[in-house]
């Protein structure tokens, strides 16, 4: 197709990224930004939930180019770091070895970044831009500055301005589409262990620290200057809930019960507390991701997804990947909107599904003597048979097979692994003569 002006709502990750590969495919591009520009205002804190890149989406930035600017910002997470109810820990390894990592970056800094790399690239940002309605009759829309709106015509919008989304919500009043918010009950509210008196981290560096409580949790993941990132995550209401734990005080008698030795290493614990805002956790569905040939959404504002599976910023690095892919191969725009709806609707359903799954998971069974069975067990599987059973936390995080996939192949390989734990303690226990024939009966080989 021919080069065209394109414009795009939000300067966030997938926006800022996704302008990067437009503009290197020979495409003109403007972003229009609500919010200031956090190079000149700062980066607004308290709401970010530290981010967890992996494979996927560190592919999608070495294909623009910005892995070089990216890495030297994050730091490698091996696994988690489990905190029991007496204050012990034990370390459950992410993939086999260091080649299977992940790793955690600062949204702010890595959205600095990406704007940086756009702004030189030749992308125009607006900042304090919000796109107040869109004209779909005369392809126009108004854009409100902080003390006055302009009119601007468009070819081409696409909506990467996250589950808030401006561009849809005028799609959803006008009609256009539908969409379904699905509340999870649970909120989050952030806060920080500070580095400690020689500088260094306060906890084991390299991995994602839980505190698993059932039902409820709190994570920490590390920031390269040695601080991390704590968040809670718990029901919004309830006992406990955040509507009964309204200030510091209660908060911190509630960390003093149940997170003693997370509290001990927040020094500001107050302060945090009462600036960082409560924030809620969603998973946003849409009956379609465009309107005709002119509007199409990605990221977070077509499919928002709950953070625990890590997957959000991978999840639209690859739509950003798809769009473009499909721009680039299509004979008009309808037929590029449609494959690359085609493409990703049912891997970001996928994902959905996981990071609910995963929060479960993390909160209620990393510290339960039969899950752990089964994840040994899961890995000396993968020893075995590498080519057909990959632990599905692999093939989303450490590998590009699609998210639908690696759902339905997990889903076969967890019954496998139940019907082979059933009534044993140990992994020595195990038919291993059995679980190669129901592994080369049911699962095929995979070539990611």
């Amino acid at each position: 197709m021919k080069h065209q002006t394109i414009h795009i709502a939000g300067a966030g990750l997938a926006g800022a990224l996704l302008a990067i590969l437009l503009v290197q495919k020979g495409h003109t591009v403007r972003i229009y930004e609500k919010r200031p520009d956090p190079r000149k205002a700062g980066i607004e804190g308290g709401r970010s939930i530290n981010l967890a890149l992996a494979y996927r989406g560190l592919y999608a930035l070495q294909q623009a180019g910005l892995d070089d600017a990216v890495m030297p910002q994050v730091v490698m997470m091996r696994g988690r770091m489990v905190h029991d109810v007496s204050g012990d820990t034990h370390f459950l390894r992410y993939g086999k070895d260091d080649s299977e990592v992940i790793w955690s970056v600062h949204r702010g800094r890595l959205n600095t970044a990406l704007i940086e790399a756009a702004e030189k690239q030749g992308v125009s940002v607006h900042f304090n831009a919000r796109i107040g309605d869109i004209d779909l009759h005369n392809n126009t829309l108004r854009i409100d500055y902080l003390d006055h709106s302009e009119t601007e015509t468009f070819e081409r919008l696409i909506g990467a301005d996250g589950a808030g989304s401006a561009v849809r919500r005028v799609l959803v009043q006008k009609g256009l589409l539908q969409e379904h918010l699905d509340a999870l009950g649970h909120n989050y509210r952030e806060l920080e262990i500070a580095p400690d008196s020689q500088g260094d981290f306060k906890l084991d560096g390299n991995s994602l620290h839980i505190w698993p409580r059932g039902g409820y949790m709190c994570i920490a993941l590390p920031n390269t200057e040695k601080t991390f990132t704590v968040t809670l995550f718990l029901p919004a209401k309830g006992n406990p809930g955040f509507d009964q734990i309204r200030d510091p005080s209660s908060a911190r008698a509630f960390f003093a019960e149940v997170f003693p030795d997370a509290l001990d290493k927040i020094a500001d614990f107050d302060y945090d507390w009462q600036h960082n805002p409560e924030s809620a956790l969603a998973t946003l569905t849409l009956d379609t991701w465009h309107h005709g040939d002119r509007i199409v959404l990605i990221g977070d504002a077509a499919h928002a997804m709950v953070p625990f599976h890590g997957q959000g910023m991978n999840c639209a690095f690859e739509d950003c990947l798809a769009l473009v892919d499909a721009i680039e191969n299509a004979e008009n725009w309808n037929a590029a909107i449609s494959a690359y709806e085609a493409a990703r609707r049912e891997n970001a359903a996928a994902i959905q599904t996981m990071a609910l799954e995963n929060y479960v998971e993390m909160r209620d069974k990393v510290d339960d003597s039969r899950f752990l069975l089964e994840r040994a067990l899961e890995r000396e599987l993968a020893g075995r048979h590498p080519d057909r059973f990959i632990p599905r936390y692999s093939m989303v995080s450490f590998q590009r097979v699609p998210y639908a996939v690696a759902l339905r192949r997990g889903r076969i390989q967890r019954g496998i692994l139940a019907g082979l734990c059933e009534g044993i303690s140990d992994i020595a226990q195990v038919d291993y003569a059995l679980a190669s024939e129901m592994i080369h009966r049911e699962l095929e080989p995979l070539h990611a």
